[in-house]
């Protein structure tokens, strides 16, 4: 690596940069129900608008990860800074759905361009640690949704509006686009150790990659559409629905933060088991519980869902080195393209739950409208705190069936590692 390359700050800048990803999850989270009221917009609506950052994401690091060895990581990350700033100036000065649908848009581009260059940045500077700085680097996005859910919390308590606690982004956006513009940059780490486009290709056609894609569709699901309408969904069940995010964000943290020793204990096999039989019982807790047994499940929630991300990226950047950042980032860009779609198909299928609990022949737009009467309003609340749990439940089944996945996995990669141990 060349002496002009500075690590330290690379990775600090890395951080922002996914501080800014983040923040725009946890503070979109807090504000959409408000969204919903401000621009009278359904269920459906707002999920194809929390949907659309989710597929603008998995567009730009798919896209990312096939140039990024071309064009170098640095042009990837200036093009997020501008994207970042469009998207949230656009956010604060939203006039409506379309505002709100292409602004989402633009933060989902600039976080998958994030990704698309980060992700392969970090294993190419820690490329003898490259699990446990993942984690380290992947902290910073639950601790943005961690602060961003504080923000909406605090600045709610003293009257804010949603357009400044947007514009809280702008700091953090400001800072990693000075950095990265001064900094020089390595190489990726495919193109460092002299492996072929074609073999990258190659690689990519693996059983095991495939495999862990897949998988990615439900760790992605679990973690990221749970986080993104905790608030929303049990907003009716708790007088503080913004703190089970915050817990749950706060727990992941913390829980990144030590992963070197956690990794080096358990393997990433180990670890993908373990967490998802802890995401399962936390989310089966936030789906069938009130009250203060509420925060018991989303702190469960968050040690399950703590590690899924940064681990699956640091498996295959290990296990299957040859597939590069075109590899990493297909698993980013699967995991937010499953996420999109599954946002919007429960979106409807909220508002029919809703629907289904309303007097025959309710018209949700009208109960959700600004002219609704108070009788309305008690109906429609009572529909939300029935139906909200209700989702979270429906989606138990995807956690449950990585359980068995990931047992699988554990012992394929044990099997594996017998004979090499023998010879």
């Amino acid at each position: 690596m060349p002496t002009t390359i500075n690590r330290k700050q690379l990775f600090v800048a890395s951080c922002l940069s996914l501080l800014v990803t983040s923040l725009s999850f946890g503070i979109r989270a807090g504000i959409l129900g408000r969204l919903g009221v401000q621009f009278n917009l359904s269920k459906e609506e707002l999920g194809t608008i929390a949907a659309t950052a989710f597929w603008g994401f998995p567009l730009a690091v798919i896209i990312g990860g096939i140039v990024v060895d071309a064009i170098g990581m640095k042009r990837l990350l200036m093009l997020a800074f501008f994207f970042h700033l469009a998207g949230i100036l656009l956010t604060i000065f939203a006039g409506g759905y379309w505002t709100l649908f292409l602004s989402t848009l633009l933060i989902g581009i600039a976080n998958g361009t994030v990704e698309a260059a980060c992700n392969p940045l970090v294993t190419a500077i820690y490329s003898d640690n490259k699990t446990t700085k993942l984690n380290h680097f992947h902290l910073w996005f639950p601790g943005g949704i961690f602060l961003g859910t504080l923000l909406v919390f605090l600045f709610d308590k003293i009257g804010l509006g949603w357009q400044i606690q947007m514009a809280v982004m702008l700091i953090p956006t400001a800072l990693y686009g000075f950095l990265f513009f001064k900094l020089d940059f390595p190489v990726t780490e495919r193109v460092a150790s002299g492996v072929s486009t074609a073999e990258m290709y190659k690689s990519l056609l693996t059983p095991l990659f495939w495999f862990m894609i897949i998988c990615m569709f439900g760790t992605a699901i679990t973690e990221l559409f749970t986080g993104q309408w905790i608030n929303l969904l049990l907003s009716n069940v708790t007088s503080n629905p913004i703190l089970l995010l915050t817990i749950t964000t706060g727990v992941m943290v913390v829980g990144r933060g030590l992963a070197e020793p956690v990794v080096h204990k358990l393997s990433p096999q180990g670890v993908l088991l373990a967490s998802t039989v802890f995401a399962t019982l936390g989310l089966y807790m936030l789906g069938h519980s009130t009250g203060n047994m509420l925060f018991v499940g989303a702190l469960v929630f968050g040690v399950g869902v703590c590690y899924f991300w940064p681990t699956m990226l640091g498996f295959v950047s290990e296990n299957l080195p040859k597939t590069g950042a075109v590899g990493i980032n297909l698993m980013g860009g699967a995991g937010m393209f499953a996420v999109s779609l599954y946002t919007i198909i429960m979106g409807g299928y909220y508002d029919k739950l809703i629907a289904n609990k309303l007097p025959s022949g309710a018209d949700l737009k009208l109960y959700n409208s600004p002219d609704a009467s108070a009788e309305m309003k008690t109906a429609l609340d009572a529909a939300n705190k029935a139906a909200g749990p209700e989702v979270l439940n429906a989606t138990l089944i995807i956690p449950i069936i990585l359980i068995v996945a990931f047992a699988g996995l554990f012992f394929y990669m044990r099997s594996k590692r017998k004979p090499a141990a023998a010879i």
